[in-house]
């Protein structure tokens, strides 16, 4: 996983285009497009993309955010669909740049206080760690009696949750690390792989962790995942843990909607150019399906984005092995800058003169800008 997100993001920063706003738009459309000349690919991946995270997803994620509210707090779905579909509106309105400056404020926050509150549970009740570390190993490889001929199932509900939590491969954060300006495209490669890392083996295992040293869970659940944690932190810190991952989901999902939004923008601008009736119309879309996903189960919607999810994939890597070559060249040449002892590697477009790249982007020397780097922090922190 780390390594394919390496690969595409780094070929995402290789391609990128300038959009003449002093931003830069990018992702797997893009590098199959200047990279492969493969027009019909491309715009594939980017209906695939607009499907899946600017429609699919947010109205999923509205419905998990009302309804933890729901059961926290007992507000009516409908009341807080509204709500969050007016903040998010304020926030599309100021474009990219107010998203970016939103989820900076709002990441830190949300992400150190669900890691300090895990961090609280997991110290507490240290001398149970070992055990239950071999415990979620010996059930994932059916060695547990509970868990016995559920190894396929286990590996590919694994699978696609985990795809779906760090995206490594699936051409969504490319997306999104395109927007940085950096000096050589490897070293946003870099930083989107150690993303991966972060957020599988730190939060998902803090998570893990949380709700089975709890002892609230049993082998065989099959209820809401967010309400089998709330539930989880409540019996070890009392009735506020149930509050406390209420407010923090909400967070982590506006912040994730917000990204979700952005990806959809940025395929929808790929399809259409900047057509402002397109842009306007697209979020009057997602808003809507917002209030709509608020108050209705979209687990069937949840199925069909499994499978636009798997599409996605599926041209993403087909693309990243079919460019393998180019994202080699670009690697061996950030490391042979580092072994030089160059802190900082700097990209010479004139080496790479035989590929499509923007000169705007990429000029022989270029150099960071600052507004640029903080607007791909805060695109990139939005869905973590």
């Amino acid at each position: 996983g780390m390594s394919s997100s390496f690969f595409e993001c780094t070929l995402a920063q290789v391609y990128k285009r300038a959009d003449g706003d002093g931003l830069y738009r990018g992702g797997p459309s893009y590098y199959i497009q200047h990279g492969l000349k493969l027009r019909w690919m491309a715009l594939t991946f980017a209906v695939l993309l607009l499907v899946t995270y600017g429609f699919a997803f947010n109205g999923l994620q509205a419905f998990t955010v009302t309804h933890s509210l729901e059961n926290a707090f007992d507000l009516p779905v409908q009341y807080t669909g509204i709500g969050l579909a007016v903040l998010l509106g304020l926030v599309f309105i100021g474009g990219i740049k107010r998203i970016a400056s939103v989820s900076d404020l709002l990441v830190p926050v949300k992400t150190l206080a669900y890691i300090a509150v895990t961090c609280y549970v997991i110290i507490s009740q240290i001398e149970l760690v070992p055990d239950m570390l071999v415990t979620i190993v010996k059930s994932a490889f059916g060695l547990e009696p509970a868990f016995a001929g559920l190894l396929g199932s286990a590996i590919v509900m694994g699978v696609k949750r985990g795809v779906f939590a760090n995206e490594a491969g699936l051409g969504s954060a490319p997306n999104v690390a395109a927007v940085a300006a950096v000096k050589h495209p490897a070293a946003q490669g870099v930083v989107q792989a150690f993303s991966v890392f972060l957020d599988t083996f730190v939060i998902c295992t803090c998570t893990a962790l949380l709700i089975l040293l709890s002892g609230f869970y049993t082998p065989g659940f099959e209820g809401d995942g967010i309400v089998l944690t709330q539930n989880s932190l409540a019996a070890v810190v009392g009735e506020w843990g149930r509050v406390f991952i209420s407010v923090a989901l909400s967070l982590f999902v506006f912040t994730c909607i917000l990204y979700n939004y952005y990806l959809g923008e940025n395929a929808l601008q790929f399809l259409v150019g900047r057509s402002r009736a397109a842009l306007l119309t697209y979020r009057g879309l997602v808003l809507a399906l917002i209030c709509w996903g608020s108050m209705q189960n979209l687990g069937t919607v949840f199925a069909f984005a499994d499978i636009t999810m798997t599409c996605l994939a599926f041209v993403n890597l087909v693309a990243l092995a079919m460019l393998i070559k180019v994202g080699l060249r670009v690697m061996r040449d950030y490391d042979e800058q580092r072994k030089a002892g160059i802190d900082q590697p700097v990209f010479d477009s004139a080496k790479f003169a035989d590929l499509d790249l923007d000169r705007d982007a990429w000029p022989t020397n270029p150099v960071a800008d600052a507004s640029n780097v903080n607007v791909a922090h805060g695109l990139a922190q939005s869905h973590r």
